[in-house]
């Protein structure tokens, strides 16, 4: 009778392990397929367990620098809006606004606005072109500092095949914005 507990423990082992195995492929799967494709200079399918980790690691470290930049570059901006309010220059004088900036990472699209607080911007229309053109917002968020609103919106490209052409969604932005 011992003999069958022993080799029942050791069935309920193997097969925890391997489920173990099964789950942590999983969860690399899903790390992997988070990082943009364009990160990824050879396919994901060449690339070993090791490297794709190693690759997210690395694309981690630069989106964490990225927040650390645009942190100080949004610190700055306030500190001169302050200085500008104080009655001393502006480096933000003659900046004409909305100002608007698309960046494509492949499969993603991120799109910044920043206007003023007297210009009737209609946020939904940006969104409308968005999903005109084939992509998801996934998330939409605005900061006013001084007198200027601050824009962000993250979208993904709803069919992967078909993509989204960006030329097309920074003129209809732009007309949107005249």
């Amino acid at each position: 009778m011992e003999k069958s507990n022993s080799e029942t423990s050791k069935l309920d082992r193997k097969t925890v392990e391997k489920n173990r195995r099964v789950h942590m492929k999983d969860l690399c799967f899903k790390l992997a397929s988070l990082v943009p494709h364009h990160f990824f200079k050879p396919s994901k399918d060449m690339l070993s367990q090791q490297d794709q980790l190693e690759l997210a690691a690395c694309y981690i470290k630069q989106m964490r620098e990225r927040v650390e930049k645009l942190k100080r570059v949004k610190e700055q901006a306030i500190t001169t809006i302050q200085t500008s309010r104080s009655g001393m220059t502006s480096m933000m004088i003659g900046l004409r606004l909305p100002v608007i900036e698309l960046r494509d990472f492949g499969s993603s699209i991120e799109v910044v606005l920043v206007s003023g607080l007297n210009k009737n911007f209609m946020f939904y229309e940006v969104i409308t072109v968005l999903s005109d053109e084939g992509a998801e917002v996934v998330s939409a968020s605005y900061s006013t500092v001084g007198d200027k609103v601050f824009h962000t919106i993250h979208a993904q490209v709803r069919i992967s095949r078909v993509g989204v052409e960006t030329s097309r969604v920074w003129e209809r932005l732009q007309e949107l914005i005249s």
